[in-house]
Formats: C-alpha cells, sequence, structure tokens
C-alpha cells in the first residue's frame, strides 16, 4: 500500500497590470480524505491526534454482554455502589450508569471491563448544537456561503459547513492575516474590532503608494474581502465572517481605481512579512509572469507564510492560459475558484486542474463595504471566494500552532467536498468544507500484509465514516459506512480483494 501524495503543478510563463477579482510550486495536495493502493506498498502512517472529548463527570453507558446473568451485573453495581439510572431495552439492555461517589470515569470504566460483565463501558459524551451568531444577515440566510438550506433557490448544504466548524473553533485572534488589497475601512462597526495594529506606529497597515501607515480603503474592494474573512462575529451587526476574531493587517496595493503594479505587490508582501502575517490574502491578478514578485511570494513561503489568490474571473483554463499569482509554481500558494449557490463552478470563475486548488463560494456574496461604517454590499467573484479560504486557514493556525504552511494547506485541501462541476476543474475536485478542516483527519492504516486486505479507520470518537472503493480513481462506489468506537477507529475487511484487481480506498467523514 502506498499513500497517493500530491500532483504536480505546471510551471508557469509569461507581464502586469494588477486588477482585483470581481464582478464580470513545487507539490500540490490529494483531494478528499486519505487514499489508499491496495496491494503495494504502505508509507508508515502517521500518528492520530485528537483533542480531548468532553463528557459527563457522573455517569457512564454500558452495553452488557450478551448472554449474561442479569443478577450478577446486578451484583456488581451493588458492590461498586453505582445505579442503573436508565435502560434502552430495545438497545441489548444499554444503562446509564451513575457513577459511586469519588470515582472517576475512566477509573470505574476500567473496572467495569475488569468485570467481564460488559461488552463496553464509555463516557456519556457531551454533544451541542452546531454555533450559530447573531449578526443579523447571517441569521436571515443572506450568507449562503456559510450556511446554505435551500434559501433562495439554492442546494441545501452547498456551502462550507460554518456553523459545524465554529462548533469547534471560531476565534483566530492570535494570528495575523494580510488583506493585499485597496485597503481597509477601519472603522466599520465589523470590521474594527478585527484590525491589526502596529505596535511602532498605531496604524493598520501599510499604503505602498505612499509609503505611510495611511492604509485605508478608497475604492471598496479591499473591505469587501474582509468582511469575508473575518468580520466580528456574534455582536450583533451585519454579517459574519469565517473567522469571528482575527488580525487583519490592511496592506494597500491598489490604488482608488482598483490598480497596482508588480512594485506596489511587492511593498506589501514585504510589509506583511517584516510584521508577521502569517497569511496573505491577494484578491487581486495579473497576466504578466514576475520573477520579482515569485521571489517575494517564495521569501514568504521560507518564513511559512500561506498565499491565498484567487483565481480570476476571466472564465478560463488557466493551465493553458496562466493568471498571476495564482499560478506561481511555488507551494505556499493556494489558488481559489468561485461556486455557487447550488455548487456550480461560477460562470465567470476561472478553472484549471492544475493551477487551481479549491472552490470556495463566490456568487451573491454579501460582505462590509467602504461607503460608511454601517455599509453592506452583494457581489460575486473569485475574490470573495478566496477569503473564505484565508478566514478557513486563519482558524487552522489557530488550532494547530505547530504545524507548517505545508500541513495546514494540506488538511484544508484534504477536507474539501467532491461535486461534480469541480471534476477536472481544480487539483481537489472540491469545495472547501471549514467543518471537516478542523475536524481530526480520517487516517487509513494496513492491519496485515497477506489477503484479505484489512485496514484501520482512525478518525477520532464517534464520527462517522464513508468508505468508497474505486478500481481506477474516477468512478468511487460506497463500500462501507460505520461509526469509530470511542477510541476513535473501526476495522475493515476487503473479502473481494482477495479474487479481484487492484482496488483503491478513500475514507470521507460524514457528520
Amino acid at each position: 500500500m502506498e499513500f497517493l501524495l500530491a500532483a504536480m503543478k505546471t510551471s508557469c510563463d509569461q507581464r502586469f497590470k494588477i486588477r482585483p477579482h470581481f464582478f464580470p510550486m513545487m507539490a500540490r495536495w490529494l483531494p478528499v480524505g486519505l487514499w489508499l493502493l491496495a496491494l503495494a506498498h504502505l508509507a508508515p502512517a502517521a500518528q492520530v491526534t485528537t483533542p480531548p472529548a468532553e463528557y459527563r463527570d457522573d455517569q457512564i453507558l454500558l452495553q452488557p454482554k450478551a448472554g449474561i446473568n442479569a443478577a450478577a451485573l446486578q451484583a456488581f453495581h451493588y458492590v461498586q455502589k453505582s445505579a442503573v439510572i436508565g435502560t434502552f431495552v430495545n438497545l441489548g439492555g444499554l444503562e446509564i450508569v451513575r457513577l459511586p461517589a469519588g470515582e472517576t470515569v475512566p477509573g470505574f470504566i476500567a473496572k467495569c471491563e475488569q468485570s467481564g460483565l460488559v461488552e463496553f463501558a464509555e463516557p456519556d459524551y457531551l454533544i451541542h448544537a452546531a454555533l450559530a451568531p447573531n449578526d443579523p444577515q447571517y441569521t436571515n440566510g443572506t450568507l449562503w456561503g456559510l450556511n446554505n438550506t435551500g434559501q433562495s433557490g439554492g442546494t441545501a448544504d452547498a456551502d462550507i459547513d460554518a456553523p459545524e466548524g465554529w462548533d469547534v473553533l471560531t476565534s483566530a485572534s492570535n494570528i495575523v492575516v494580510a488583506v493585499l488589497d485597496t485597503g481597509i475601512r477601519f472603522t466599520h462597526e465589523d470590521l474594527a474590532t478585527n484590525m491589526w495594529t502596529n505596535p511602532n506606529d498605531g496604524g493598520h497597515g501599510f499604503n505602498a503608494f505612499s509609503g505611510t501607515n495611511n492604509a485605508g480603503d478608497d475604492q471598496g474592494h479591499g473591505t469587501l474581502t474582509a468582511g469575508v474573512l473575518g468580520a466580528a462575529g456574534n455582536n450583533g451587526k451585519g454579517i459574519v465572517g469565517v473567522a469571528w476574531r482575527v488580525q487583519m493587517m490592511s496592506c494597500k496595493c491598489l490604488d482608488a481605481n482598483g490598480n497596482g503594479s508588480d512594485a506596489t505587490l511587492i511593498a506589501c508582501i514585504d510589509y506583511a512579512r517584516t510584521n508577521c502575517a502569517r497569511i496573505m490574502n491577494a484578491s487581486l491578478d495579473s497576466a504578466g509572469y514576475s520573477s520579482a514578485v515569485s521571489n517575494a511570494i517564495y521569501a514568504a513561503r521560507n518564513d511559512g507564510i500561506i498565499f491565498v489568490a484567487s483565481a480570476g474571473n476571466n472564465a478560463a483554463d488557466v493551465d493553458a492560459v496562466p493568471r498571476y499569482p495564482a499560478c506561481y509554481n511555488i507551494d505556499n500558494i493556494v489558488s481559489v475558484a468561485a461556486t455557487t449557490r447550488t455548487d456550480a463552478l461560477w460562470g465567470s470563475s476561472n478553472f484549471g486542474a492544475t493551477n487551481v486548488d479549491l472552490a470556495a463560494p463566490g456568487r451573491d456574496i454579501t460582505s462590509t463595504f467602504f461607503i460608511n461604517d454601517s455599509f453592506y454590499l452583494s457581489v460575486s467573484g473569485t475574490s470573495v471566494a478566496a477569503p473564505h479560504v484565508s478566514g478557513a486557514m486563519a482558524l487552522m493556525l489557530a488550532k494547530y500552532p505547530a504545524e507548517t504552511h505545508q500541513q495546514i494547506i494540506a488538511r484544508v485541501l484534504n477536507a474539501t467536498d467532491p461535486l461534480p462541476a469541480l471534476t477536472g476543474k481544480c487539483v481537489t475536485g472540491g469545495r472547501m468544507n471549514l467543518r471537516k478542516a478542523l475536524s481530526p483527519p480520517v487516517q487509513l492504516t494496513p492491519l496485515a500484509g497477506s489477503l484479505p486486505f484489512q485496514f484501520r479507520v482512525a478518525a477520532g470518537p464517534n464520527r462517522t465514516c464513508i468508505l468508497e472503493v474505486s478500481t481506477n480513481l474516477t468512478s468511487w462506489s460506497p463500500a462501507f459506512t460505520n461509526t469509530t468506537s470511542a477510541a476513535g477507529w473501526f476495522d475493515y475487511t476487503d473479502a473481494a480483494s482477495t479474487n479481484s484487481p487492484r482496488r483503491f480506498f478513500r475514507a470521507i467523514s460524514a457528520l
């Protein structure tokens, strides 16, 4: 068995006027899940780590072993001074058991298992409703890209699963994201609390045209991208960004007409890099290849900075006609196409099986605007698709602070939702899914070297996983669905492997 790791990105070659996208490498990464190639050789599997799950400290769930003497189990509870406070007769007598005074959940579970009377004993894990903010344009369904229930002619779940992701994490307050754009309206009601402040001069960024910290927005595009990325969440105002709390650095490389040059872009990249940005969002593009810009992005790459770029709005295949910076061959660049509320590729979005990595919502996206401190506007473009990904990357960096830029990018790209409309249109063939990215990865590990083929699926406790099988890596069919145990795994045996051609497996985590 071997992991299929990456598809190489083609080199891009071509000169340059930067424009924002809106209105009409090294290695790239594997699509959804972790793929295994059966009947070959296996690379060592990485250790799966999961955050500790919360559970009640006063009770557990206990499944009696089939066929045991009920009196024996009653006697066990009498001796231990535990109490059965509920029984599910239709589930084999599953019991809710109150712990004895002074007992811990792990300690009592160990005693239950040692008794030989139980099939399993496990914590009573806490569950929560998916966290939802009180921002008006989220609650009224306007922000379909975050939570799509089918409103306004959309397709239910054609979204990034934001509320499910927010149940894991909402804040990236320690992460600085540089918005390379027309500037940001610092005083907007939904942005002011999430602006980065330079400790040396009190400014909120850099203006490459004036060489000062006066990086306010005089065109509107930068304020739009900032709102999608990091509008304050749960403040009862306007909208909510993908990251409820984050530090946004305004790097003005585009003027009042939305234009800039290599020099202004490089100046902003250098400023962001010098001032400890972890992510750069570049919702802009050009037809010109620049060695100087490529070198600036590569220098940021060497500092571990992720560079998220919009793919462009030319309805073009950028594998054939590259756009920059999305098509520079550097492994810290994540190129983003745009999808609609029905999970179609937006008609004006650029695409590319090699040079575009994934898609995110980009049609009819409502965000903050620069006219005044409480103004909002609905727009379309890959410019508003890219900051969905930048916001997700910020949350990923907050959750996994020790990981490299390659690891963070791989987590996001491996967690996309595959879509028919994106097949052959981007590297992953999928749209971003925040909940999957923030959840522990699904890990497949072979258990034996002989037939029939067996492997273990590890994904964290109590997660439902769908195993899919293919013989050609193109057509996939469901093979098995199961929920992991409290320990976080289940085993699968592929009986067909004894008399079939080689078979590929992938695992997808389902909510």
